[in-house]
């Protein structure tokens, strides 16, 4: 371990890489360079959803201030932004995440009513990210929104990768599995989306509303039966009957769509591995799709974090691990934590490494928001698990109750940003000194 690393020193480090990640991703900055040329003729109707719906609708605002846009965009409640809505060209509406409600169900309708009757000659800008499939929750002919909200929290609880939950709700949707695209057609649609998911496949990303879906009803049912999950008999009935399926790839009526990634989980990390070169630290990326069960995935980080610091493998201190990607936590129903994935992973890894000197780590929602809680995620460095003993908290028994959030913030390591507007994903920074 070298001697000029300390707490201060490693939080700091950790946090300037994570405000990096970020940054890299913040549509502000990154969504102006990849619009076409404003439209010469036919109307620009401008809709979405996601985490960052606001900040995205607002970018597109001040790259073309001349150009008449109409237009809804759905975010999440609280997500506002500064500027007054009197000064907005494209309507903000709100709707609830991780958890649907009737408001986000009613501006899911009016998105689909503002492309519905367009022509060849317009253009619908759809602007996709993290988040958008709770907040567009409309359901499908036959089923109610509470429903809907039940099969939500059957999903969560499940332990299903983020594909597999979203197979499901494509075809539970009004809105999803590319019929937002079907509802503008024929006019051209240009997707801008904003990756959280493992691979950045467009399909799932809010649940694919503007691309072709190859899914299908069968293996909907099929995931159903393997997770066990009790859906209400509604929607057991409608996946059963497998009327109107999703578009597929080759439909004609998707026929010169187009989607362009803005930002995406591997180019946050890549921008903290060159901000950790600023400081002087070799970074590795281990990847941006990392998954499994939260606490597994940590365990596993540490080991590899151990292995760095003991052998100099697969670096040499001072060094960086980063990796991203979407894990899971298996709830019981009425588990009372608040942590979230970010939070669990860490615990996990702080458990592994029990206090080992030189490594400190960050795990956090780019979000802002890590599970149901008000944080981001959290820093566990060498003195993280004595200092929640020594308020009164067993650690092991937090992780085995899903009450990660509680030892960090007994230890006084909590990462509060509030609300980032944009959505790639959970990143995790290994600090080995």
């Amino acid at each position: 371990m070298t001697s000029d690393w300390n707490e201060t020193r490693a939080v700091a480090a950790l946090r300037a890489l994570f405000d990096a990640g970020v940054r890299a991703a913040d549509p502000l900055s990154v969504l102006a360079a990849h619009l076409p040329e404003p439209p010469r003729s036919g109307r620009v109707v401008v809709v979405g959803a996601g985490k960052a719906a606001a900040k995205m609708a607002l970018a597109v605002e001040r790259a073309w201030p001349e150009v008449p846009l109409t237009g809804v965009v759905i975010a999440p409640h609280g997500a506002d932004l500064p500027e007054p809505p009197a000064h907005r060209r494209i309507a903000l509406r709100f709707g609830a995440h991780p958890r649907p409600d009737a408001s986000g169900a009613a501006a899911a309708a009016e998105i689909l009513e503002a492309v519905r009757g367009l022509t060849a000659d317009d253009l619908v800008l759809a602007l996709i990210s993290g988040g958008g499939s709770s907040l567009s929750t409309l359901p499908a002919e036959g089923l109610t929104l509470e429903e809907l909200i039940a099969v939500n929290q059957a999903l969560l609880d499940s332990g299903a990768p983020i594909h597999e939950m979203n197979c499901i709700r494509k075809h539970l949707s009004a809105f999803s599995g590319g019929r937002l695209a079907l509802a503008a057609a024929p006019a051209r649609v240009l997707t801008l989306a904003i990756s959280d998911v493992p691979g950045d496949d467009p399909e799932v990303i809010a649940s694919g509303p503007t691309v072709a879906d190859p899914s299908t009803y069968a293996e909907a049912r099929a995931l159903v039966a393997h997770y066990r999950m009790g859906l209400p008999e509604a929607a057991m009935r409608h996946l059963a009957e497998g009327r109107d399926e999703t578009p597929k790839p080759g439909d004609p009526r998707l026929a010169g769509n187009e989607l362009r990634m803005i930002a995406t989980p591997m180019m946050a990390l890549e921008a903290m591995a060159e901000a950790a070169r600023g400081m002087d630290l070799l970074p590795l990326i281990l990847g941006d799709a990392l998954e499994g069960e939260a606490r597994h995935v940590g365990q596993a980080l540490a080991g590899i974090a151990r292995s760095a610091a003991t052998h100099g493998l697969p670096l040499g201190a001072p060094c960086v691990l980063l990796s991203g990607g979407e894990t899971t936590v298996t709830m019981a129903p009425g588990t009372p934590g608040a942590g979230g994935r970010g939070t669990e992973c860490l615990l996990g890894m702080a458990l592994a490494l029990n206090g080992a000197p030189g490594t400190w780590a960050l795990c956090a929602d780019t979000d802002g928001i890590d599970g149901k809680s008000d944080a981001a995620g959290a820093i566990a460095g060498p003195d993280t698990l004595a200092m929640a003993r020594r308020a009164g908290l067993d650690p092991r028994t937090a992780l085995a109750e899903h009450r990660s959030y509680d030892v960090f913030e007994k230890a006084g390591s909590l990462i509060k940003t509030g609300p980032t507007l944009t959505n790639v994903n959970d990143v995790r920074i290994l600090l080995v000194t």
